[in-house]
């Protein structure tokens, strides 16, 4: 692919989006094989139990080909607070502007659900060091490091964007 192949949305859920997810985050090189499980297993719950879930998904396709996705939902017991729990462009795609633009996608969505805040995490590990520049670029602000939560010497780092308020409160 040259990378100029028209980007097309989806968020639909597919039976074939396991596979697609698995094959995604596992390119990324980046997670450990019960972290990829985990993210093929968000994809089963909506297929199974549907918007129930409280996972929406977001699909990247190029040339008919799915090439990145976003799952994302309300975090219960708040008031349009938003999780973005994963966010991964294949590695063949890598640079080319598919996950900010696949990251704005989701970001409309959620603002027209009445979402007021996205929350996003991410390890302090140097390998991330450009996952955490990429939610800076996109208008993120770090709110919070947890040290040590993944693991020793492996800190969660949280971002937030604060939607800009397009509901009004009831």
């Amino acid at each position: 692919m040259s990378g100029h192949e028209k980007l097309a949305f989806r968020d639909q859920v597919r039976a074939d989006d396991a596979a697609a997810v698995g094959g995604i985050v596992t390119s990324t090189g980046f997670f450990h094989d019960h972290e990829v499980a985990v993210a093929v297993e968000l994809v089963e719950e909506r297929l199974a139990k549907g918007p129930s879930s409280g996972y929406l998904f977001l699909f990247a396709e190029q040339a008919g080909r799915t090439v990145g996705y976003c799952c994302y939902g309300e975090i219960p017991c708040t008031q349009g607070s938003f999780d973005l729990y994963w966010i991964a462009v294949h590695d063949f795609c890598r640079g080319r502007g598919i996950g900010g633009r696949l990251l704005r996608e989701a970001e409309q969505r959620i603002a027209g659900q009445k979402g007021r805040a996205i929350w996003v995490e991410t390890s302090g590990q140097q390998k991330y060091l450009s996952t955490r520049e990429f939610y800076l670029r996109c208008g993120y602000q770090e709110e919070a490091v947890l040290k040590d939560f993944y693991a020793a010497g492996d800190d969660k780092v949280i971002y937030a964007k604060h939607l800009a308020a397009t509901w009004s409160k009831k």
